[in-house]
């Protein structure tokens, strides 16, 4: 990771924001502002930030607009972490549906910011471009979508979610508890959810192929594999 991130915060709370930037900039990374949803979106797709802090109750574009635009306008791929005090299950899925990389929720310690911040600029490998291609597997985070051998997946926005989870810790496995935790932050369902959403994923990726991609590592979690 390159020392010092650009930061581009689009927060219409002028108090919370202060206190964001004077924090982050004393870590040595460089903020960029903006208030509104349609400020934040022109601010975006100029100047090509590493990493975008995104309020979802914006005046002019809300967060959710303002993401699922971004994905169409960018020319490379930008980690957006949502700041937003909407905490509900279906709240953060329809953050991660529109774009969203990372969800934190109202009020946060800084210094969770601050880690989220590095754990995305690690793994989204900021400035690189939006495809990801493991064996056949292809993935296109601006388009959300994905395909193996040439063929669509047909993915629910969860399903998408898990395996770009997956994709990005390649060839890592990545534990139950940290997908949990990543698609669920500190709500996750009651039951067992992920076990059948990994097997409805299963059925789409790997069903109609004679070589799997999507293995089980017992004792901790799961990965993806490069097949040929």
């Amino acid at each position: 990771m390159k020392a010092g991130l650009d930061i581009l915060l689009i927060e219409d709370n002028d108090a919370l924001a202060a206190n964001i930037a004077d924090y982050l900039e004393e870590r040595g990374h460089r903020m960029d502002f903006a208030t509104d949803g349609a400020s934040g979106l022109a601010v975006a797709t100029s100047s090509q930030p590493d990493i975008i802090l995104l309020d979802i109750a914006l005046p002019r574009l809300d967060g959710l607009m303002l993401c699922e635009q971004l994905r169409k306008d960018a020319s490379h791929y930008i980690p957006v972490l949502m700041l937003t005090a909407r905490d509900t299950l279906d709240d953060k899925l329809a953050g991660f549906a529109a774009g969203a990389d990372d969800y934190l929720v109202k009020p946060f310690a800084l210094a969770e910011l601050a880690a989220r911040i590095d754990a995305l600029s690690m793994r989204h490998r900021v400035g690189t471009n939006h495809c990801i291609q493991i064996g056949t597997l292809t993935l296109n985070r601006q388009e959300q979508r994905a395909s193996r051998r040439g063929t669509e997946l047909r993915l629910t926005p969860i399903l998408w979610s898990i395996l770009l989870l997956l994709a990005e810790a390649y060839p890592r496995p990545l534990s139950r508890s940290e997908i949990t935790r990543r698609l669920w932050g500190d709500d996750p369902p009651p039951s067992d959810a992920l076990r059948s959403h990994i097997h409805l994923l299963r059925q789409t990726l790997d069903k109609p192929y004679a070589q799997l991609m999507l293995e089980t590592v017992h004792g901790v979690g799961f990965r993806l594999v490069a097949d040929q």
